[in-house]
């Protein structure tokens, strides 16, 4: 998706981790937008989205100067105590634009100089391979969320039209446990899948988590309600899988290679 772009200074970096990533001290988006522009993403429904003009997916602010900033504030937060540091929230961190602006690529490099004590890194971009030099100054105080909602692309193309594919997905992963990054799977939100992801995933990581709309939007799932999430459902004549039960049956096809002690459920698979 093309997106208009903007540049801000935004006066923090850091924000105070709260409601689902009360598990973490701090959030850290590069970004606001993103031109991913996925249709179930909950951020549509958040006020830094519906009090701006264009739809979202349309747009994204450039924050200048994140890396001095995060310097100052992480150097501040630290000497205060233990910081674990969500990114991102509210954005993909290595969404197109990364590779021209490269903020996530300099957030990362403070970082490196001065580490918090657990960093997780949510994208679904295979661009974060581009980063492993980085990623592994952090040993096992990193872990790398790639979001992989479902193994078949006609359902991505369906739901994340302007998404990278699921196989370049799957290769990055590769990559990243060939450099012995700490990574895992996100299954979020669930989508239909075929009976052989699970076993397209075990080679890949030793960790998964699994979540939907109904635990994962921060309302119960009315936020994606409002968006109309069930009409896309209805066209592929899939409705049984718009249903707060769905996670269990891909948990239990899951348990088929995977220990229970490699699979989360929802909030409890972020956490640090």
């Amino acid at each position: 998706m093309k997106s208009e772009l903007f540049y801000k200074s935004p006066k923090t970096i850091l924000n105070k981790g709260t409601g689902f990533l009360s598990g973490y001290t701090h959030s850290l988006n590069p970004y606001t937008g993103c031109s991913f522009g996925c249709s179930y993403c909950y951020v549509r429904e958040m006020p830094v989205a519906l009090f701006r003009e264009g739809e979202w997916g349309n747009w994204v602010d450039v924050k200048n100067g994140a890396a001095n900033l995060l310097k100052k504030e992480l150097h501040r937060a630290k000497s205060k105590g233990n910081v674990t540091i969500f990114m991102s929230s509210s954005t993909d961190p290595y969404q197109p634009i990364e590779y021209q602006e490269k903020v996530t690529r300099s957030l990362l490099e403070v970082m490196v100089e001065d580490p918090p004590d657990f960093l997780l890194v949510q994208t679904r971009s295979p661009l974060v391979s581009r980063d492993i030099d980085l990623l592994q100054h952090f040993k096992d105080k990193v872990r790398v969320s790639m979001t992989v909602e479902t193994d078949r692309e006609d359902i991505r193309k369906h739901f994340t039209p302007f998404a990278p594919p699921i196989p370049a997905r799957l290769k990055t992963l590769q990559q990243l446990a060939e450099a012995g990054i700490p990574a895992q799977v996100a299954i979020a939100p669930v989508l239909p899948s075929s009976e052989r992801f699970a076993e397209i995933l075990r080679p890949l990581v030793n960790r998964v988590c699994i979540d939907d709309y109904f635990m994962g939007d921060g309302s119960g799932g009315k936020r994606t309600h409002r968006m109309g999430l069930q009409a896309l459902y209805r066209n592929l004549e899939m409705e049984e899988w718009y249903h707060p039960s769905v996670y269990q049956m891909v948990y239990k096809r899951m348990r088929q290679y995977f220990s229970e002690d490699e699979l989360f459920i929802s909030q409890k698979g972020f956490e640090p």
